[in-house]
């Protein structure tokens, strides 16, 4: 592969690692709270495990912010980690630090000199900061933008449905998936880093989607479905665990994709946290999209 192939498909790969592990970290698209009146689950003794999620996702909702620890896998693909703060509910905005631990996209980003990116979030796209040993090729420039609608162009509708995700998430990906299984159970008490939290568990199966009792708006379940669908997702996997606040403390995700074996887990802590990020200077920054066009070119490259 020449140069100009491998940085094109570096560029490409980090657009989408990027944009899962926000993905992964906050979730879906939220639609609101128009389920049915949430109750307090009180360590999830007293109530059924649809009700108890329910006040989980009108209280995870409304913190607004939290520190997030996060790492995922994809088959063969990519191996990533990262750790960050993320605000919500008005689109996805806030920073994380994503380091390639294995994959074919760990042996790209090697081969562009950099292991590791700073990524922003804004709320009509985000940035990554791919080092400077990548930045002697784009004239000193360190940053990369990847704006939203530019990948649901590109991306057709994959980008679609991420642009979807990144613009109208929550961590409250795990909840919902839950309450669509129609199949969630409380698995028990366990503490999470010294947390007390409750263990609920459920299969997402995409041909058995539940509607009325889950609590979600039509809406909300077509995205979701979406999103599935674009994963080449059948069924899914969900682990959460909940402290006596209501608050989502980890989440796990092991679901077959087209991919591969997709495996994720998400800490959460210090809800409310204030999240900043702003977009990096223009003079140090280029648009993905002049970058992953071949230029005309007498010589090979």
């Amino acid at each position: 592969m020449s140069t100009s192939s491998v940085r094109r498909t570096g560029i490409s790969l980090v657009a989408v690692a990027a944009a899962l592990v926000g993905v992964a970290a906050c979730g879906g698209s939220d639609s609101g709270d128009k389920g049915a009146p949430a109750q307090g689950h009180k360590g999830g003794s007293d109530f059924s495990p649809v009700a108890a999620l329910q006040a989980v996702q009108k209280k995870t909702d409304g913190a607004g912010s939290a520190k997030v620890e996060v790492t995922m896998s994809m088959g063969a693909v990519m191996g990533l980690a990262g750790n960050g703060s993320l605000a919500w509910g008005d689109g996805t905005t806030g920073v994380m630090r994503l380091k390639y631990t294995q994959g074919s996209m760990a042996q790209t980003m090697k081969q562009l000199g950099s292991e590791s990116i700073d990524a922003r979030y804004l709320r009509d796209a985000y940035y990554a900061d791919m080092g400077p040993q990548f930045a002697k090729n784009l004239g000193g420039k360190h940053w990369i933008r990847y704006g939203y609608d530019d990948m649901a162009k590109l991306m057709g509708p994959a980008g679609a449905v991420m642009k979807d995700q990144m613009q109208n998430s929550t961590p409250q990906q795990g909840v919902k998936a839950l309450l669509a299984s129609g199949d969630v159970k409380k698995v028990g008490s366990e503490d999470v880093r010294g947390v007390p939290a409750t263990h609920y568990s459920g299969t997402v199966d995409m041909a058995k989607l539940v509607d009325r009792s889950s609590g979600l708006d039509a809406k909300t379940l077509e995205s979701f479905k979406n999103q599935m669908n674009q994963s080449g997702i059948t069924t899914d996997t969900v682990d959460i665990w909940v402290d006596k606040n209501d608050l989502l403390v980890k989440k796990t995700e092991r679901a077959a994709t087209k991919n591969g074996e997709l495996n994720s887990t998400a800490y959460y802590a210090d809800y409310g946290v204030k999240v900043s990020a702003e977009a990096p200077a223009a003079s140090d920054t280029v648009d993905f999209t002049s970058m992953i066009k071949p230029k005309p070119s007498s010589q090979p490259s």
